[in-house]
């Protein structure tokens, strides 16, 4: 009897102390919205889903987390009903079945982050960052929708846009880099007889270039067994949607390119001293870009020439696909208070002609120095006029020049 015992405490043991074994698999797990706004407003509800790319068979269970904290809840949907400030965080999820081997999971998803906010505004932006040249609309949302009759967009807490009425979107069209920053909005609405204004928290909002400027990298010791070849790599990132043009990719030594242009973003070239460059080109796109030149190897002083100079960026067509909806309201009564900058005036400073000590003899066609001197100082006196705006547009040269 004791025997059996002892035996039975040992396997209890063995199963506690043993660790559970799982078996990782290849895909990710993903979340995303499918009910509500990636902020809200406490006592509001939202709906997260999970789901797998991989395998969707029903035999899957699901882990939920939020944060490091591992949450009660096993099914494929979970649901936050009225939720308070503390639910507030970012949540994950990822997939568990059993096998003939084990238990198999998946790798855990990428974090989608809620934002419970308790006060009387919010500013919602895209979760996805905006391109350059595109447009991103923004909204100003107010807790029980009172009509609200004037809403104010700020940037860093400067004003940008000023709205009258009800109207909640503002839209940033033509995107640039400098419209990247943090945005709030206030909103301003009449209740019991008075006028109560309401501020929302700062929302970032991302702005990325669709093509990034390149950075060449040459990899020396890519292959040991190839010691006279050198492979350059051109790094750089496209952020643009599913099934858009591929990029080119050109590769130059001291200016001369080096084989065809292809989609592969590196190449192999021989341990030629040089300067080196890397090109990317999207013409459907109008984007082309230019990394900085490095050097390789011992350069002789013929090959000390001045490198290509960067062009600067072409008019980049807009990427319809990421573009706001059409179902956006317009946004005829919005303006955008940017300053504008006007350009510089133009000065002309006259030099004088100074004459040798030892002047050559005057020829008949030629006017004496001190005659020369003389003229030269009238001219001078006398205002030139300001050069057309046609001159710097054609190089320089005023219209009738050739």
């Amino acid at each position: 009897m004791d025997t059996i015992a002892s035996l039975l405490v040992l396997s209890t043991l063995l199963h506690i102390v043993t660790p559970e074994v799982f078996t990782q698999t290849s895909f990710r797990a993903t979340v995303e919205i499918t009910e509500g706004d990636s902020r809200i407003f406490s006592g509001e509800n939202i709906r997260l889903k999970c789901s797998f790319s991989g395998d969707d068979s029903p035999s899957w269970n699901y882990l939920w987390f939020k944060g490091s904290e591992k949450l009660q809840h096993s099914r494929k949907v979970l649901i936050l009903w009225n939720t308070k400030v503390q639910q507030s965080g970012k949540y994950y999820c990822q997939g568990v079945r059993e096998s003939p081997i084990g238990k198999i999971r998946t790798l855990q998803s990428l974090p989608e982050e809620i934002y419970v906010d308790g006060g009387w505004a919010i500013l919602s932006v895209p979760p996805k960052p905006g391109l350059v040249g595109n447009t991103l609309n923004l909204m100003c949302r107010v807790r029980e929708n009172p009509p609200v009759h004037e809403i104010i967009l700020y940037k860093d807490g400067v004003e940008v846009m000023r709205r009258n009425g009800p109207e909640p979107y503002f839209k940033l069209t033509n995107l640039t880099i400098k419209d990247h920053g943090m945005y709030s909005c206030r909103a301003s609405f009449d209740t019991r007889r008075r006028t109560v204004s309401v501020t929302s928290t700062q929302s970032h909002v991302q702005i990325l270039e669709v093509l990034t400027e390149p950075h060449l990298e040459i990899d020396v010791d890519f292959d040991p067994y190839q010691p006279s070849w050198m492979r350059l790599v051109c790094h750089l990132q496209y952020n643009a949607p599913a099934h858009a043009p591929q990029v080119d990719y050109y590769f130059y030594r001291n200016n001369n390119q080096v084989g065809p242009s292809s989609s592969e973003s590196y190449r192999l070239v021989q341990k030629i001293p040089g300067h080196y460059q890397c090109k990317a080109s999207v013409l459907d796109l109008g984007l082309v870009r230019w990394s900085k030149s490095r050097s390789f190897g011992k350069i002789k002083e013929l090959q000390m020439m001045k490198m290509r100079p960067l062009p600067p960026p072409a008019p980049m067509k807009p990427l319809t696909s990421l573009t706001s909806s059409p179902d956006s309201p317009p946004a005829s009564a919005v303006h955008r208070s940017f300053p504008q900058s006007s350009p510089a005036p133009i000065f002309i400073q006259h030099t004088e002609e100074k004459t040798s000590p030892s002047q050559p003899p005057v020829m008949p066609s030629q006017l004496a120095p001190s005659a020369l001197q003389n003229k030269l100082q009238f001219n001078d006196l006398t205002p030139s006029p300001a050069l057309p705006a046609e001159s710097w547009e054609n190089g320089g040269k005023t219209q009738g020049e050739e």
